[in-house]
């Protein structure tokens, strides 16, 4: 998690800075993000809260979204995880959000997608969504990969 400390520093002082806030859903990455986050002083000032939505009945329980509201996408995809970010600023109460699927590994998903296949998105005043492919089916080694890709997008929507 070393290496995820200067990206959450720099989110943390423009969040602090502007006086926003932020909501985490992440999957794969099991709090990795939010751990990142939480891990710079002061993030009381700025990180509201975050949900590890790592299954189906995650999904509903913490953050309310029904099978109906999947009509037409599947998770894994960038599509998903906007609705995942869409849907935790929306009942955090946030400026932000930022979100988090796929497959850690070693193998990979259930919808086809190989070990190493993260989507990740960010609501707020800007959203933006990617797919990062770490051609990797090292489970560690992609739960990192992927907090560092959304902490990098998180970084580029605040500038």
């Amino acid at each position: 998690m070393e290496e995820l400390l200067p990206l959450a520093g720099v989110i943390a002082e423009r969040l602090k800075a502007r006086g926003e806030t932020i909501a985490v859903a992440e999957s794969s990455t099991a709090g990795l993000i939010s751990a990142a986050l939480l891990a710079i002083p002061g993030a009381s000032a700025y990180f509201i809260g975050g949900a590890v939505v790592y299954t189906r009945k995650a999904r509903l329980a913490l953050l309310d979204i029904p099978d109906a509201a999947l009509a037409g996408m599947r998770a894994s995809t960038e599509a998903y995880a906007l609705l995942l970010a869409r849907t935790a600023r929306q009942r955090f109460a946030t400026s932000w959000a930022v979100a988090e699927t796929g497959a850690a590994g070693p193998t990979g998903n259930r919808y086809g997608d190989a070990a190493g296949h993260s989507c990740l998105a960010i609501a707020g005043p800007k959203e933006r969504s990617l797919t990062l492919e770490t051609g990797s089916a090292d489970r560690r080694a992609n739960m990192v990969s992927f907090a560092a890709a959304a902490l990098t997008l998180l970084r580029e929507g605040l500038e």
